[in-house]
């Protein structure tokens, strides 16, 4: 049973990475060297996905003009939109009944990033028959997740969404496999939950409740979901720290005297003066300009971007943003323009800074 087919999600409004998030879609946040659903794209490839269908916010063509129809990775991409308003990530799945049919698929949340293959995942699910297939990672709040319930044999019997008391650390991760028409069939069968939302947790337990085969592989590695900015930030350092050296290349104009350590990526037509330091991990975009500041480690800093006297860690910087103040970001997102301005007086220190689009402060 060959899964060639995956649902891969979108849409949805990201409200806890607001203001960022108000004018561009989260999927499109750069994390390591691309944008956030090119982690998920590649990852289902790898896997063996021929066909991915996405779904998008109604009126919304960002990710149609970014990613295009697939043919960059030699596959077939298709769009939807979810209508009826936001009902839960179970109803995702309905929508795109049509383009699944009666074929396995696999259904990918594509803000989760995680190290490693799916390749083993898939070959079980194939090998064993099961009608449906879940990841589970450890993790130190699992009250935020899909929770797995076993009874004393260890055997899975159930699973809790976003229980208040979680009886284990096992979250359920965004990525699942199903065979076919099982998860249709199910969703026919579910109510919306106290949230009122048709929840995926709800198919999976009427799947465990009717007696069908549902396996589960626990992610080896690290695995994260970015709905939060801390967890954004640290799958960008992850990503970054297990990348290979060759994806750090420098093509642009670099002083003789800057000091560049580590792993650092200089995109063409970036100018990096003479008084810079850069700790890798670090990813300075195409055209961006560099002078008195010291960036990194754990940085991405987006194509255009102006940065002087400040320095930056453990950060991402969007496109043409500009910050010219002797101050020290840390643990931030500054959006696309956005300017962070000090004309006179001492240094200062941001931390944890959400600034968006096109924002201007002046200090």
């Amino acid at each position: 049973m060959k899964i060639r087919k995956a649902i891969l999600t979108g849409g949805g409004r990201a409200t806890r990475l607001h203001p960022i998030t108000t004018t561009i879609n989260k999927h499109l946040l750069p994390l390591g060297n691309k944008p956030m659903i090119y982690h998920a794209i590649e990852k289902a490839i790898d896997a063996g996905v021929t066909e991915i269908f996405i779904n998008t916010n109604p009126g919304e063509t960002s990710l149609q003009d970014h990613i295009g129809d697939g043919g960059h990775w030699g596959i077939t991409i298709k769009y939807f939109e979810q209508t009826g308003g936001p009902q839960g990530i179970a109803h995702v799945v309905k929508e795109a009944e049509k383009f699944i049919g009666d074929d396995p698929f696999m259904f990918y949340l594509s803000d989760n990033i995680l190290l490693g293959s799916l390749k083993d995942m898939v070959q079980e699910f194939s090998d064993k028959g099961h009608d449906c297939m879940l990841a589970l990672s450890e993790v130190p709040d699992p009250q935020r997740f899909g929770v797995p319930i076993f009874d004393d044999a260890g055997v899975l019997v159930d699973v809790h969404e976003k229980p208040e008391n979680p009886p284990n650390n096992y979250a359920v991760t965004g990525v699942y496999l199903y065979g076919p028409k099982v998860f249709f069939e199910a969703y026919n069968n579910i109510e919306k939950s106290h949230r009122g939302e048709y929840e995926i947790s709800s198919i999976h337990s009427n799947f465990l409740k009717t007696g069908k085969s549902v396996g589960y592989k626990e992610i080896t590695g690290w695995w994260k979901d970015t709905g939060k900015p801390k967890d954004l930030l640290l799958a960008n350092a992850l990503l970054m720290k297990h990348m290979d050296e060759k994806d750090f290349p420098k093509q642009g104009e670099i002083h003789e005297e800057a000091t560049i350590n580590g792993k650092v990526h200089i995109g063409v037509g970036a100018d990096i003066a003479a008084d810079v330091i850069i700790h890798g991990p670090a990813i300075i975009g195409e055209n961006c300009v560099l002078k008195s500041c010291v960036i990194g480690p754990d940085v991405t800093i987006g194509a255009g971007a102006e940065i002087y006297r400040a320095t930056i860690k453990h950060s991402i910087v969007l496109a043409n943003a500009k910050v010219d103040a002797p101050i020290v970001i840390s643990e931030s997102l500054i959006g696309k323009n956005a300017q962070l301005i000090k004309r006179t007086g001492e240094g200062m220190e941001g931390h944890r800074m959400i600034i968006g689009d096109k924002t201007v402060i002046e200090m």
